[in-house]
This record gives C-alpha cells, sequence and structure tokens, in this order.
C-alpha cells in the first residue's frame, strides 16, 4: 500500500510525462513538483517476481481476486490513519513524510502490517522548515530519502532493466548514502547514532533488535 501526500518521485515522473492517471487514481492538473496534493492518495503496488513492485489499480486488485473486497476496505482503513500518525510525527521532528509504502501479509484471516515503516528505504521526508519557501521560488526540496540513490542511478543509465549494468557507485557517494540515513535515524528517533562494533550481519543484526528492546 503506497499513500503519496505530495507530488514526487515516480508519481512526479508520471505527471511529468503527461499522465494524470496513476494506479486509477487521478491526479489534479495545475500542479507542479513536490506541490501537496489535496487528499493522499493511495497507489497500490504489487510484488513482482523480478524487478521492480509492480503498479496496480484497485479495480485490478479486486477484479483479479489479489484480495477481496472487504480485505480491500481495512487495508485502507490501517493504511490512512497510519499515514496520519507518520505526518504528524515527523512534524514534531521537522520533517515532511512525503509517501510511503506500508506491506501488509496475513495470518489466517488476520491483516497484519510487516516489514519496517516509516525508513529512508519505503518512505520519502522533505525537510519542514523552508518548504513553502522553496515551493514558492521553484527551488528543489531538501530532502532525506533513497530518491536521491534511485536518481544517481537513473542518471548512470540503470533502472533495473533487462540488460543494463549495474553501475560502480563512488566509495564518496556510498559515505553519502550513510551520512543521509544517520541523520535521518537521529532526527526521528531523537538518538545518537551509535555504530556497530562489528562487521559480522548476524551479530549486528542481533545488536540492532536487542537495541529495539531496549527503548521499547
Amino acid at each position: 500500500m503506497v499513500i503519496r501526500g505530495y507530488l514526487a518521485g515516480h508519481a512526479w515522473r508520471t505527471y511529468k510525462s503527461g499522465e494524470r492517471l496513476l494506479c486509477g487514481v487521478r491526479m489534479p492538473d495545475g500542479l507542479k513538483e513536490n506541490d501537496r496534493f489535496p487528499i493522499p492518495i493511495i497507489t497500490p503496488t504489487t510484488k513482482a517476481s523480478e524487478g521492480h513492485d509492480m503498479d496496480i489499480s484497485v479495480d485490478e486488485i479486486l477484479s483479479r481476486n489479489i484480495v477481496s473486497k472487504e480485505d480491500w476496505d481495512i487495508l485502507e482503513s490501517y493504511t490512512r490513519p497510519l499515514f496520519e500518525k507518520g505526518s504528524r510525527m515527523a512534524n514534531e521532528r521537522g520533517l515532511i513524510l512525503v509517501d510511503t509504502k506500508y506491506e501488509f501479509g496475513k495470518i489466517g484471516d488476520k491483516i497484519i502490517l510487516i516489514d519496517e515503516i516509516h525508513t529512508p528505504d519505503s518512505s520519502r521526508y522533505f525537510y519542514l522548515d523552508g518548504y513553502q519557501e522553496r515551493q514558492s521560488n521553484n527551488e528543489a526540496q531538501q530532502q532525506l530519502s533513497k530518491e536521491f540513490v534511485r536518481e544517481w542511478l537513473i542518471q548512470n543509465n540503470f533502472q533495473g532493466l533487462d540488460g543494463q549494468k549495474i553501475p560502480d557507485m563512488p566509495l564518496s557517494f556510498v559515505e553519502e548514502i550513510s551520512g543521509r540515513y544517520i541523520k535521518l535515524y537521529e532526527i526521528i528517533t531523537g538518538q545518537k547514532f551509535e555504530k556497530a562494533d562489528t562487521d559480522n550481519i548476524e551479530k549486528r543484526i542481533k545488536a540492532n533488535v536487542n537495541k529495539w528492546l531496549k527503548y521499547n
């Protein structure tokens, strides 16, 4: 369940191409990049066996019986309040939650939220301070998300398509990515980032889980 409060990323690229329908949802005319939608729009995706997630409309979801109408109503009733709460929490930290993706699964008949939420892997953030001024001046928004990584890949001719070769990423850019993620972590959690004292992935995961349990 992808929910978008602002015209950014994939939504903007679709809009810029002249299209106004995204996953069956009509986007209003007269917007520019990073403008706020009057009401957040839900643009669902399905998991692809390879490559990127695939856009899909609600009508397609129901007609292909991917989920029932009853389940869709539940998914929407979970998605909008989650986004509203995430947006409020972001605002309290001086950020704007631009858009995000929630993944859901089912255990028996119960729909549950799975995977992480509101991290830069699934979410896009802008800085709240100066947002309106930058929009008025047609300036790029300052953002903390993985979108700048995606933009770098596109600029280097890689979009995950057949026949494309993954470009070598300079160490300086890798370090910039880490720096942005660490900064966002510290802003959202209010905690100082502490680098793991081991390069062993399994030990790092266990250490992070134990740290999470300590604070929660």
